[in-house]
């Protein structure tokens, strides 16, 4: 049976690229700051950035974390999204390992937060209240329709938040497929917040690992916060050696992820009882909704999954559908048949 997955696009695979390279890795002892190919991969990163520096996590999730840690000390606060990453799936380890107060102010449907919010937020210097420290962005943003934020918006807030004497930390797991559906570089979008975290593991199809980017005092802070969450990993070389391939091959072609989700946006939304949110890069959100539906969302991904079919159910109702590098023009065709005869039978 054909599978198609559109669980995340954390499910990719290694390209055959990617195992090549992996294979012929060259390595050392990381923690030691002895591996060639991590070192490589740091460099890389950094420069595609415009950082001066970059450290290789296991994930995403450590990268937010150990930015978090870095940036702020015990009883600090950071204000988040109340529908971010960091806020919503990272189990609340910024206040569990960090001692870090999360201080969530709304996220509008774009993602953005409000300036008069971020303002509102920030503490005055008072010795009942936390010291407000961080300023935390997301892009793009998950939960919000996969929304880039825009480079003059980020300029914005993070001048805001500069003058302010707070630091910005930028969620970038998807920051290449911002920068591809905004049309800039990513440097860009990244050039006035002081630490941004990127992920290889999703889009870009590496198996495993993150990029945590930011100024030369800040990694060497970061590296030790790396070390006392258990980061040390050694002779990482061989995953190392995958994200040096994504980002060599795999963030110019995410244009095509783009394009087939808003594919898959049309062929849903031109089914009965189906409703679609906007689209702008490879995340999509759908619904049920009106007469035509007798079908309950456990039913549908149900439904799917016996067709082969994968997707999320999220929050009220919602569907999550996210489109990558292994799945095709055809697939798209195929979900579309299989969402209708799903709902219509």
């Amino acid at each position: 049976m054909r599978i198609v997955d559109l669980r995340s696009d954390t499910v990719t695979r290694p390209t055959t690229a990617m195992r090549e390279a992996m294979y012929r890795a060259e390595v050392g002892d990381d923690v030691f700051g002895e591996d060639p190919t991590v070192n490589r991969l740091e460099e890389l990163a950094a420069e595609r950035l415009g950082k001066e520096a970059a450290l290789f996590v296991a994930s995403g999730t450590m990268g937010n974390l150990v930015a978090l840690l870095t940036h702020c000390e015990r009883g600090d606060e950071a204000i988040i999204g109340d529908r971010s990453h960091i806020y919503l799936f990272e189990q609340g380890g910024m206040a569990a390992l960090g001692g870090i107060v999360p201080h969530p102010i709304p996220n509008q449907p774009d993602g953005t937060l409000q300036p008069e919010d971020i303002e509102q937020a920030i503490r005055e210097d008072n010795v009942h209240f936390p010291r407000t420290r961080l300023l935390c962005l997301e892009n793009t943003h998950n939960i919000c329709d996969g929304m880039p934020l825009p480079v003059e918006y980020t300029r914005q807030v993070a001048h805001l938040a500069h003058k302010r004497g707070l630091r910005v930390h930028l969620d970038g797991a998807r920051i290449f497929n911002a920068a591809v559906a905004l049309r800039v570089d990513v440097r860009e979008l990244v050039k006035d917040v002081d630490s941004v975290m990127f992920c290889l593991s999703k889009g870009l199809c590496a198996p495993v690992g993150s990029l945590l980017c930011g100024d030369r005092a800040f990694i060497a802070g970061a590296r030790r916060a790396r070390k006392v969450v258990g980061g040390g990993m050694r002779q990482a070389g061989v995953l190392a050696a995958a994200g040096i391939v994504a980002l060599e091959q795999m963030t110019e072609r995410l244009e095509e992820d783009h394009a087939r989700a808003r594919r898959l946006a049309e062929g849903l939304a031109d089914i009965p009882g189906v409703r679609v949110g906007p689209v702008a890069t490879n995340i999509l959100y759908f619904w049920l909704d009106g007469p035509a539906v007798n079908k309950t969302p456990e039913e549908v991904v149900t439904g799917l999954a016996q067709r082969g079919v994968l997707v999320l159910g999220r929050e009220l109702g919602r569907f999550r559908a996210v489109t990558h590098y292994w799945v095709s023009d055809e697939d798209i065709e195929y979900v579309i048949a299989a969402v209708r005869e799903v709902l219509l039978s």
